[in-house]
């Protein structure tokens, strides 16, 4: 059986990680993009090769250093990893015996990739919670992002992560009962 594909997304410190870890305590199938990514960096030979050639480096703190105050590089390497983390996301849903599976795909709305999926769910969070949750500066990735309030319309569920991590587990249990119904 093919699974129902969910597509999960949000801003930085929105709490993406925290509503996929939600489904996953659902027993729902979860993948997470950036893990995907931080994969193929520190385990494939030809991506570590291609960004040694091209940036010097394959530490993703100073990839990340480079790319951001590079608008070509950033392409460049977004080129270079986007159809990779695609490509594991297929063999991954294709391996799949579940009803519903869930990947977490930060930039989905930024990359056109909302399409390839049954339903998208978007969680945001006023900038002051944001700003308590990561230690990332808000630097240029910030300002290449599409707002949250065009996210929350283009989604099929939406949910304001400023609450407790049982508020959020809630949310996700409704649009689960929603999805399978």
């Amino acid at each position: 059986m093919s699974p129902l594909t969910v597509a999960l997304t949000g801003g930085i410190g929105a709490g993406k990680s925290a509503a996929l870890a939600a489904f996953a305590r659902r027993g729902v199938p979860t993948l997470s993009s950036d893990q995907v990514v931080h994969r193929l960096i520190g385990e494939d030979r030809e991506v570590r090769d291609a960004l040694d050639e091209r940036l010097g480096t394959t530490d993703r703190t100073e990839i990340a250093a480079v790319v951001f105050a590079n608008p070509d590089q950033l392409a460049w390497l977004e080129e270079l990893l986007h159809p990779r983390v695609r490509r594991v996301q297929e063999e991954w849903l294709a391996g799949l015996d579940a009803e519903v599976a869930v990947t977490e795909i930060p930039l989905l709305f930024e990359i056109g990739g909302e399409d390839r999926f049954d339903a998208v769910v978007v969680i945001t969070a006023p900038d002051d919670v944001r700003a308590e949750r990561t230690t990332r500066a808000s630097d240029a990735r910030a300002a290449r992002l599409i707002p949250d309030a065009e996210k929350v319309r283009r989604a099929d569920f939406a949910y304001v992560n400023d609450g407790t991590l049982d508020e959020l587990d809630a949310f996700v249990g409704q649009v689960l009962d929603r999805l399978t119904e």
